[in-house]
């Protein structure tokens, strides 16, 4: 049986509680490191450098740190868990993979301290209404191009490049129709042979410049001048836009209400932890607390 290291809802707790914790210690940068303890008992230092594979940062003091903070929260977690005598099963994912003893303590004191309250059609409605660009479908472009391949770096290429792109521009302006013969004669892209379409473009789904392109553009243009990209030079072509539209409240009522309960219970997680680290005697790494950031 394969062994889960930390549950989602465990995991998410630890990132809540490290994401609340990390303003208090952002500025901590330790050349040596500090020995770290809770309530007496030491964190060795091989299990934090065991611990930060899993917390990357910008250099290896910044990652110690993070960390440690994740080990002393996870400590907190265990000592509250067996002070108020928390029993728990490991559970299972769907694939048959078991928690260890340890994250599913975590995850039973966490059910049994954090409440989280249902969010009602009231409370969704007014995220709904206050936030409306959330819940827009994306817009949709339908695009053709002739791709004159040439990398950012072959200066030749690149300005043999946008000369035929010109040329291509201006037979185009003659003869719009001839766009699919012109792509399948010089287009360096498979699209080639479909006439240079590539079907349903959205935001995101290709290079920033080609999409900043496309919203310049009403449907039926041709882009009056050849558009630059890592790839090389395109000659673009809009046949379709479909503007995003919103949602109906009542299609995202259910996420929105995720959502919300979501965010409150990571909120309330943080708050439990930070109560936790006020009482207890951590030294070596700073926990924002109720009271503030502590470091000892």
């Amino acid at each position: 049986m394969v062994v889960i290291r930390q549950s989602p809802r465990v995991a998410a707790a630890r990132s809540a509680a490290a994401r609340h914790a990390h303003h208090a210690a952002s500025h901590m940068h330790m050349a040596d490191p500090v020995p770290v303890s809770v309530d007496g008992r030491d964190i060795p230092e091989e299990e934090i450098r065991a611990e930060m594979h899993n917390h990357p940062g910008p250099d290896p003091d910044t990652a110690r740190n993070a960390a440690a903070q994740a080990l002393v929260i996870r400590e907190l977690l265990l000592n509250a868990a067996r002070a108020r005598d928390i029993t728990a099963r490991p559970g299972t994912d769907g694939q048959g993979r078991q928690e260890l003893d340890d994250e599913a303590l975590i995850r039973a004191l966490l059910d049994a301290e954090v409440t989280t309250p249902q969010a009602d059609t009231a409370a969704c409605r007014r995220h709904y209404d206050s936030h409306p660009g959330r819940f827009t479908t994306s817009p949709v472009w339908e695009a053709r191009h002739i791709l004159l391949a040439a990398t950012e770096t072959d200066e030749a290429g690149r300005k043999a490049a946008r000369e035929r792109a010109q040329a291509i521009l201006a037979e185009l302006a003659s003869d719009p129709d001839r766009f699919a013969d012109l792509a399948t004669a010089f287009s360096a892209c498979p699209s080639r042979a479909e006439g240079g379409r590539l079907g349903q473009l959205v935001r995101g789904s290709t290079v920033p410049e080609f999409e900043a392109a496309l919203a310049r553009m009403n449907p039926g243009e041709i882009a009056p001048a050849p558009v630059e990209t890592r790839f090389g030079v395109h000659v673009v072509a809009l046949d379709r836009h479909l503007p995003g539209a919103v949602l109906p409240f009542e299609a995202v009522e259910a996420r929105i209400a995720a959502w919300l309960e979501a965010a409150s219970w990571s909120r309330g997680v943080a708050q439990f932890i930070s109560v936790l680290a006020a009482e207890a005697d951590i030294r070596g790494v700073a926990l924002a607390t109720a009271e503030g950031p502590l470091v000892r």
